[in-house]
């Protein structure tokens, strides 16, 4: 699978244009504003954390809004009339995210790293469970794609961290950030919580090759889906994925250089 990603893509076949190069232009663009200002950097670090865990939550069918994940965050206020796992996943995810913030700076991935992602989001839900491989087989509603039974997951784990580097040195990062998603959603190592964990992992992997942290508006989560379904079902092809991607990625990365004039 990892050696599709490497065939050349037909544009006019996707539904989503390929943005990649785009991304590489914004990237640069967003160069000219560095350096920050320890204040401008708390303050992006705070703007992301909230919006990347409303933004996943609400994927995985969180009720909780942008404002009360905000509420929940900054004031340590619970939101009256709302689920208690909301709140824990509001918690969890935001543990992770300053996890993610931890270790960015490194110039690798390792399985070790993939599973601390899960354990901050899921220990508060399910101790028990978090950060370890599922021993159950499970079944995703919605989708005829299978998930690899759990006697295979570990092997399936050892051999996808293995060829992390590979892939790195291969691709382009915003391929190889939406690889790492595609791949670990594909695994579906844990009991719950794999969605979460795979936009984590691609946005550490986006994080540490110099690009913007990526949200998925829950709004476009049915087109999501669908791109993230066709990868692993059907003809298995990643570039519908990919381009999908790399079109949230420049969407983010215009916010951002937005926000940055704003304060410039």
């Amino acid at each position: 699978m990892f050696d599709d990603i490497l065939r050349e893509s037909t544009k006019t076949k996707y539904e989503y244009e390929n943005k990649i190069s785009s991304c590489d232009i914004a990237k640069d663009k967003l160069k000219e504003f560095k350096p920050l200002s320890k204040e401008l950097l708390s303050q992006l670090k705070e703007y992301y954390r909230i919006g990347l865990t409303y933004s996943s939550n609400a994927i995985e069918g969180n009720t909780l809004t942008e404002s009360e994940t905000k509420v929940i965050l900054e004031d340590g206020i619970t939101i009256g009339g709302k689920p208690i796992k909301d709140h824990l996943e509001t918690i969890g995810h935001s543990e992770a995210f300053n996890y993610l913030y931890e270790i960015s700076g490194a110039k690798k991935i390792t399985e070790n790293n993939i599973n601390r992602l899960h354990h901050l989001f899921y220990h508060l839900i399910d101790e028990s469970n978090a950060g370890i491989y599922r021993n159950k087989s499970v079944y995703i509603t919605g989708s005829t794609f299978v998930p690899p039974k759990p006697e295979n997951i570990q092997n399936e784990m050892m051999m996808f961290c293995k060829t992390i580097p590979r892939l790195k040195d291969t691709l382009h990062p915003i391929e190889y950030a939406a690889t790492l998603h595609l791949e670990l959603a594909r695994i579906h190592p844990y009991i719950d919580g794999n969605g979460r964990t795979s936009r984590l992992l691609m946005n550490l992997a986006l994080v540490q090759e110099g690009f913007t942290i990526t949200c998925i508006p829950p709004v476009l989560r049915s087109k999501y889906i669908e791109t993230l379904n066709l990868a692993k079902t059907g003809n298995k092809d990643p570039q519908h994925f990919i381009n999908f991607i790399s079109t949230m990625v420049y969407e983010s990365q215009k916010d951002l250089i937005r926000l940055y004039n704003s304060v410039t």
